[in-house]
């Protein structure tokens, strides 16, 4: 039995990406303000880093996810990933600024631009793989009037992103933007799994989709339950529809056991 996930990986829909099942989420390389987690953590210094993207690309990760709103996760990342460009999936969004510990979203054509231009700079590299739209809830107004999604589209033609598609928070905005894009960010887990019909329609359509909150940002391992992690796992990738999860982990030991977990899951579902 596979303890890593070197052999496991996916298509992400019909982008021609090729996606571990897992993914690191760092949003804890770059923020410790205003983040939804059961317990308080420290920023990890660079070697620490290191280490954990290390351990990553040895248990068979090659995705790892980031935001401009994630405080300097893409500026750290840029340095940190120096020389190993080709061996990640990197994934980074547009629209959500996050300045003196706020929230601030911006989709306009004019900032899309700009922010993907300035995320390629910060990571230090000529393409970003996917870009999604970091939504603050109102996907479908986002998606019918911001005009985010036609600069995306633009980028990708340019060459400087591969892929593009919503981080949202409804399922009206997931299938719109999997209907007119690449790729949807959903929240699927144990307690919640009202973005279900997102799923359906990426597994119909060949689109791309990827799990946040896969662990409930880690309240869904605080209930009473054998294992909530397996469980989790088994649950999402059940699913045809799911290519990978996030998961913003920063403890080398956790990230070990997920992928361990989530490698025993998947042996066992083929």
């Amino acid at each position: 039995m596979t303890a890593t996930l070197h052999d496991l990986h996916r298509p992400l829909g019909s982008t021609g990406l090729m996606v571990s099942p897992l993914g690191l989420g760092t949003v804890k390389l770059g923020r410790d303000q205003g983040v939804k987690y059961p317990n308080g953590f420290s920023i990890p210094d660079d070697a620490q880093a290191r280490q954990l993207l290390g351990l990553a690309q040895d248990l068979g990760i090659n995705l790892i996810d980031t935001a401009p709103a994630y405080g300097v996760s893409e500026q750290r990342l840029g340095p940190l990933l120096h020389g190993q460009r080709d061996h990640w999936v990197i994934v980074s969004k547009v629209g959500e600024e996050f300045i003196d510990g706020q929230s601030h979203f911006d989709f306009s054509p004019m900032h899309t631009r700009l922010s993907v231009e300035r995320s390629l700079k910060r990571l230090q590299t000529d393409r970003i793989d996917l870009v999604l739209v970091h939504s603050d809830g109102h996907d479908l107004d986002i998606l019918q009037h911001s005009g985010v999604y036609q600069t995306l589209a633009e980028l990708k033609r340019e060459g400087k992103i591969l892929g593009y598609g919503l981080s949202g928070k409804t399922v009206e905005g997931g299938l719109l933007a999997l209907e007119q894009g690449d790729c949807a960010m959903v929240t699927y887990n144990l307690n919640e799994q009202s973005e279900r019909p997102v799923l359906d329609y990426a597994h119909t359509h060949s689109k791309g989709v990827l799990v946040k909150k896969a662990l409930a940002s880690g309240h869904a391992c605080l209930k009473a339950r054998e294992d909530p992690v397996r469980l989790s796992f088994e649950l999402l990738f059940a699913h045809p529809g799911v290519a990978a999860a996030i998961i913003g982990t920063i403890n080398p030991q956790h990230l070990s056991e997920n992928v361990h977990t989530a490698a025993a899951v998947l042996s066992q579902q083929q």
